[in-house]
């Protein structure tokens, strides 16, 4: 039995920090490809990713975590870190983490992971799982 105020089967809404809404605007929309669905400014850029909605929150000042906010599943992940790379995206590198020439690391699990960040210092993330996962 479901509970009906359960959040178990409702829409997840995803929530980033950023500065400028231009160079956002402009890094998700037209490099990332998501699709803008409202320009709410001055509070937030409204994308839809996948059926996530993804609000980019103007918050002005802020310092941006050192972890991932925000990553995609993605079936082929040395081309993907390519494809962001052709555009000027930076994958990032980590001491003590073995990442190959396109910043590719290979997890315990399986997954192959790599990391970039959004113009206002937001870690995002690529993962490609292992087959049968």
């Amino acid at each position: 039995m479901t509970n009906e105020m359960s959040l178990g089967g409702r829409n997840v809404v995803a929530f980033v920090p950023i500065r400028n809404a231009d160079r956002a605007k402009s890094f998700y929309r037209d490099l990332l490809g998501l699709a803008l669905q409202q320009d709410e400014r001055p509070f937030a850029l409204v994308f839809e990713a996948q059926g996530v909605t993804l609000r980019l929150a103007m918050v002005g000042e802020f310092t941006a975590a050192p972890w991932t906010v925000l990553g995609w599943e993605v079936p082929a992940i040395e081309a993907a870190a390519r494809h962001l790379a052709s555009l000027g995206v930076r994958m990032e590198r980590y001491e003590g983490m073995e990442q190959d020439q396109d910043g590719v690391w290979n997890s315990p699990s399986g997954a192959k992971v790599a990391w970039f960040k959004d113009p206002d210092g937001n870690v995002l993330s690529l993962t490609e799982l292992p087959p049968g996962r």
